[in-house]
């Protein structure tokens, strides 16, 4: 539902939504329960009111914080994890320079055929929460013949290759991290305190009586759209592959694997 959502509209339209829907229900269920119990008004129950709230929102506070930094040190260290790769895959290519014609022309095509591989076929399944090792394992799989079928034949071709094939391991240790980055969320007992936690201090609010109706939804409003807000974050966040906010597969496009997409 999360990544149909992500994938579908604007993080603009989600906001919309959460921030809107979180507001609508708040003036909404604060106008029914003035409106079935009046008493509310009056604020005799306030002080009550007052410490489980500030209770509950400290908890929840905490908690959500945890959750968003958690999700924000995620999504750096995926686009940590595509920059290095990418980095690497073009220290491949700037590495073959030093090989014979028909050899680099040999490593060029099979780096080619992986990063066209990741962007254009891994990438759109990472984005549906669905990675598979078998989208790119052809390609990875060629990137190591294409350098175990050279044998260098002087020290400053031997230098280069050894760099390339330390380059070429660490692209598959990468390649495994994204696409676990890719399957990762979060756990079931945190989403149920994300989302469950915003359903139980909401109500509370409710409660909270004051004698102005404008105040008063003017609080309710508030809290509202500060909670649609927060679980706004957690959902760009904890899809780092998916929506908008996602990382981006343009490290595969740029510098010396820049020449794999000039004729297109």
């Amino acid at each position: 539902m999360i990544l149909w959502m992500l994938n579908s509209f604007s993080t603009l339209t989600i906001g919309l939504l959460l921030v809107g829907g979180f507001t609508g229900l708040a003036v909404t269920g604060s106008l029914a329960a003035r409106r079935r119990f009046p008493h509310l008004a009056g604020g005799e129950h306030n002080e009550m009111v007052g410490v489980v709230l500030g209770m509950f929102g400290a908890i929840y506070g905490i908690i959500l914080a945890f959750v968003v930094v958690t999700l924000w040190t995620q999504l750096e260290n995926a686009q940590g994890i595509v920059s290095a790769e990418a980095t690497d895959l073009a220290l491949i290519v700037r590495s073959a320079e030093a090989f014979p014609q028909a050899e680099r022309d040999r490593v060029e095509q099979a780096v080619g055929s992986y990063v066209h591989a990741v962007v254009e076929v891994q990438w759109p399944l990472m984005r549906e929460g669905r990675p598979s090792y078998e989208a790119t394992a052809q390609q990875t799989h060629g990137l190591y013949q294409a350098l175990q079928a050279y044998e260098p034949t002087s020290t400053r071709t031997t230098t280069f290759y050894e760099q390339a094939a330390d380059r070429l391991n660490d692209v598959a240790a990468q390649r495994r991290a994204r696409i676990d980055m890719a399957e990762t969320s979060l756990p079931m007992l945190l989403q149920l305190l994300v989302y469950g936690g915003a359903l139980v201090i909401l109500p509370l609010t409710f409660l909270f009586g004051l004698r102005s109706l404008k105040m008063q939804l003017l609080f309710v409003s508030a809290v509202a759209g500060l909670i649609g807000f927060s679980l706004l974050l957690v959902m760009v966040l904890d899809r780092p592959f998916a929506g908008e906010l996602s990382v981006s597969p343009d490290p595969y496009k740029q510098a010396a694997l820049a020449q794999f997409w000039a004729a297109r």
